[in-house]
């Protein structure tokens, strides 16, 4: 809706480092924008001779509080004043109206900044790219550095090949789960720098980027960077078939990806001399498109999906699957669940997986009941779910508390209270000692 409201007066060549300031910008004043009116409004008053608002304060002040004296006066002379004041009583700030209070000033403040949006024409552009004289030594600095990272980068990239690629046994007692489960974030990391350096050091028609050698080199280590990002997702698959697959592992995944891309962007910006503004754009670009398969693609979903499929339990290659994982997935693990629970074999296990369904699937009812927690998304699970019904998948749990993973809890038995001794059964000895 911002984009709405401000593309009214924004040309059709505008960068996404425009567009930026001008969101964050209409953001801003649509959280201050009301007293800044106000602000202008007493100063356009003040100027025109009219009252401003600190003086119209002061004009209330008396008639306020003369009027609340006379009438507290009169409440305790007449007793059908005094009942009707009894019965005004204001809201109660109780956590129900606070959150519908704040509920309802945030759609103040968004409706009035979308009425009303901010435009501001000076904007601050990027810094210009000034090439001066040639540096020699800032080119042999460069040509130095990308000789000895491409070194340690070939270090790491043979050493991936062969243990992680290859799967060549390691040296010593290191197992290859212990060696592939290390360094996939940290690898991202390093590709990070990697970019940042080239988008620093390298600007685009400097002496330094004209240079053959150095041209090379920069191909060279961006080409080692793109099979550091390919070993960091292969160590992320390692992840996910040792610990199964998470909404998180799919985000970090596709944040490799976008980390890949924008190496490549950055290359490509040195060697085909384009602008930063070209650069902001395209990254933005990419990160829009993902954005937009990502909000149509239930994550969650997914990964029930694939967990469920090659769990151990149903013959797969994964592991065993992850009750409780799914039953915090909630709605999107709807659907997996009843797969598995038709699918199952172990009784046990069976009746675990319909008491995580049957507690999800109250939920969701609960929810599809209600207009304002209706989803068209949870609508269509639970058509599926009727479908398989009728084909007979679905079982009632058996009864008992439950944990968080369909266990049931075992609760001790309750001791019978010890019998009471009848005065006959009592021996003849007690009652002489007694």
């Amino acid at each position: 809706m911002s984009f709405g409201a401000l593309s009214s007066r924004v040309g059709p060549k505008e960068t996404a480092w425009g567009w930026t300031q001008r969101l964050a910008l209409h953001c801003f004043f649509a959280l201050f924008g009301p007293v800044i009116d106000l602000l202008k409004v007493s100063r356009l008053r003040r100027g025109r001779g009219g009252m401003s608002a600190l003086n119209l304060l002061g004009l209330l002040i008396m008639p306020v509080v003369g009027g609340a004296i006379f009438l507290a006066l009169f409440s305790a002379a007449n007793p059908i004043i005094s009942n009707a004041l009894a019965n005004l009583a204001l809201p109660s700030l109780s956590p129900q109206n606070t959150l519908r209070a704040l509920f309802w000033c945030a759609v103040f403040i968004g409706v009035r900044s979308l009425l009303r949006p901010r435009w501001r024409k000076p904007l601050v552009a990027l810094p210009e790219r000034k090439i001066g004289k040639p540096s020699a030594f800032l080119t042999r600095t460069i040509t130095l550095s990308l000789i000895v990272f491409n070194a340690v980068f070939a270090l790491q990239n043979s050493l991936d090949l062969v243990f992680l690629w290859s799967g060549a046994p390691l040296p010593g007692d290191m197992g290859l789960a212990e060696y592939a489960h290390r360094g996939a974030y940290p690898l991202i990391v390093t590709a990070l720098l990697a970019g940042l350096f080239v988008l620093v050091a390298l600007q685009p028609g400097s002496d330094t980027a004209s240079k053959p050698i150095v041209r090379r080199l920069v191909l060279v280590w961006i080409a080692q960077n793109m099979i550091l990002v390919a070993s960091s997702l292969l160590r992320t698959a390692d992840y996910i078939e040792a610990y199964a697959l998470t909404r998180f592992r799919i985000a970090a995944m596709i944040w490799m990806v976008l980390v890949a891309v924008g190496l490549v962007l950055i290359c490509w910006r040195m060697l085909a001399d384009k602008s930063a503004h070209w650069l902001i754009n395209a990254n933005v670009l990419a990160a829009l498109i993902v954005l937009a398969v990502v909000s149509v693609v239930d994550l969650g979903a997914v990964a029930a999906g694939w967990n469920v499929r090659h769990a151990k339990e149903v013959g797969g290659r994964g592991v065993a699957v992850d009750l409780g994982y799914l039953h915090t997935l909630g709605a999107p693990a709807l659907v997996s669940l009843v797969e598995l629970e038709a699918a199952l074999d172990d009784a046990v296990l069976r009746d675990r997986v319909a008491a995580v369904r049957q507690d999800i699937l109250l939920n969701v009812q609960r929810r599809q009941g209600d207009w304002r927690g209706w989803t068209w998304r949870d609508q269509r699970r639970l058509d599926r779910i009727h479908a398989l019904r009728q084909n007979g998948a679905l079982s009632a749990p058996a009864p008992g508390a439950r944990g968080w993973d369909g266990r049931l809890l075992q609760t001790a038995p309750i001791a019978a209270p010890a019998p009471i001794a009848s005065p006959a059964s009592v021996p003849l000895t007690s009652l002489a000692e007694r």
